[in-house]
């Protein structure tokens, strides 16, 4: 059953307009500081080099949020073409310009990488936050820093969607169409508490298995928490789908319910082999007898994951 203060606040979004009003769309958080993202690309960076991947060439992000930090932070480390897609064109040039100075300075000064401590919500978790020396080595980072290199990264933050350089940063708002990006032309597809805010999520996990090379891969870290929509981290499964409309109102992104095994059913149907699935659990804050109709079959399992970080690797058709 809603909660009062919930009710209210429902009652509020669903009146035509006001999101303009009250600006909803301001502002994702996270993205807008370079220690977070330095922090969100090294894991994603670190977690996919011991499952034997290299630094990617291609790579495209969703939902990069309020700027381009993270992709930007792997155009550091060695990539060279970033496409970013999203719902709401939340950044602009001048943060874009701010956090790829900051990230520069963090990556010369070879800076750990920040942890729990300083971002005890972000996952996934690592067994080590040094600078990952093993990856980014001396020769490959004097390489990746140089000042001319730098330069085509600053210039394409200034002009993106200009494919006229080495370094080629690319945006697609609103994304709703497969055909965006090139079929098989990117190598490394990934998004940090994105997911469970699509609302096609087949037809998302479908696009990504097109737009990947063979052996191509993704990296996800997904939050199954309710996001504010309940005063327990589970209890948006206890509501109908009537009162979870009424409680989403007008906002159309704001999370799709789906548990765990969701994506791990539609991973493996899209053609995707899935090499490390990282598991946050919390104990259940709901009672089962509590569930929706639409949830009263799900898995203990998917119950008590608040979180998971997802790699996985495009398999061939003959497989």
């Amino acid at each position: 059953m809603i909660g009062f203060k919930l009710l209210i606040k429902s009652i509020i979004k669903n009146i035509p307009g006001i999101e303009k009003i009250i600006n909803l769309h301001k502002s994702t958080g996270g993205t807008d500081e370079a220690r977070y993202c330095y922090s969100i690309w090294l894991r994603h960076l670190c977690l996919a080099h011991k499952n034997g991947f290299k630094i990617p060439s291609t790579i495209a992000e969703l939902g990069p949020g309020d700027s381009l930090g993270v992709g930007i932070a792997a155009l550091i480390c060695g990539a060279d073409k970033y496409y970013a897609l999203d719902v709401v064109k939340y950044w602009n040039k001048e943060k874009n310009i701010k956090i790829f100075e900051e990230l520069a300075d963090l990556f010369k000064k070879k800076e750990n990488i920040p942890g729990p401590d300083e971002y005890p919500r972000v996952k996934p978790d690592l067994d080590n936050y040094e600078f990952p020396i093993q990856i980014l080595t001396e020769k490959h980072l004097k390489k990746m820093l140089n000042s001319k290199r730098l330069d085509s990264i600053r210039n394409a933050l200034v002009n993106p969607n200009e494919d006229k350089g080495k370094i080629v940063i690319k945006y697609f708002i609103p994304w709703n169409d497969t055909n965006v990006i090139i079929p098989e032309s990117v190598d490394m597809i990934y998004s940090q508490a994105v997911m469970e805010h699509v609302t096609e999520l087949n037809h998302s996990y479908e696009s990504m298995y097109k737009w990947l090379k063979p052996n191509g891969f993704m990296s996800h870290t997904i939050d199954f928490k309710s996001h504010g929509t309940s005063g327990r981290w589970n209890g948006h499964w206890t509501y109908s789908d009537f009162e979870w409309k009424f409680i989403t109102g007008r906002k159309k992104f704001l999370i799709n319910r789906a548990p765990h095994s969701t994506h791990m059913h539609l991973l493996n149907k899209n053609g995707f082999k899935i090499i490390r699935d990282i598991k946050t659990t919390l104990n259940s804050g709901i009672q089962r007898k509590k569930l929706t109709v639409k949830f009263k079959d799900i898995s203990n399992g998917d119950l008590s994951t608040s979180v998971c970080f997802i790699q996985a690797v495009k398999r061939s058709p003959m497989n």
